[in-house]
């Protein structure tokens, strides 16, 4: 259970809150000019970040005031709370970064791959080239 400090109220339980979704997400200056993808991807199209990511969320049975968290989506540690409208803070200084994923990989031990090795099915020698049967 995580312990979430509003800045309004102070630390509470996680179950007084509910999350948002991403963070400094800007509104379109001209919605009626936008295709329907265009539009769509407003919407619907957000970031799926591993590590830290910055959320929305409302104190809903308390102050039911909105506010951004950093928080790690790994470990689930919050590095930081700030206000609405403010920008994300710069935590690169204070926190070790690891080393990058090349995008689409994914590494496992056990018996669907070695560990440090793309994450394949048994008795696959190389990944799929094409998204087809996915």
């Amino acid at each position: 259970m995580l312990l979430i400090s509003c800045p309004n109220c102070g630390p509470r339980d996680e179950t007084e809150f509910h999350y948002g979704g991403q963070a400094h997400i800007a509104y379109p200056e001209n919605p009626n000019d936008l295709s329907d993808r265009e539009w769509a991807e407003y919407l619907f199209y957000r970031e799926n970040t591993k590590g830290t990511f910055a959320e929305r969320w409302v104190h809903s049975t308390g102050c039911r005031q909105w506010f951004n968290m950093l928080r790690d989506t790994v470990s689930y540690e919050i590095h930081s709370i700030y206000a609405m409208g403010q920008p994300r803070p710069d935590i690169t200084a204070s926190s070790p970064k690891a080393a990058p994923e090349k995008p689409g990989e994914f590494t496992q031990s056990g018996a669907y791959g070695q560990a440090g090795e793309p994450g394949l099915a048994p008795g696959t020698t190389t990944a799929p080239t094409t998204s087809e049967g996915v």
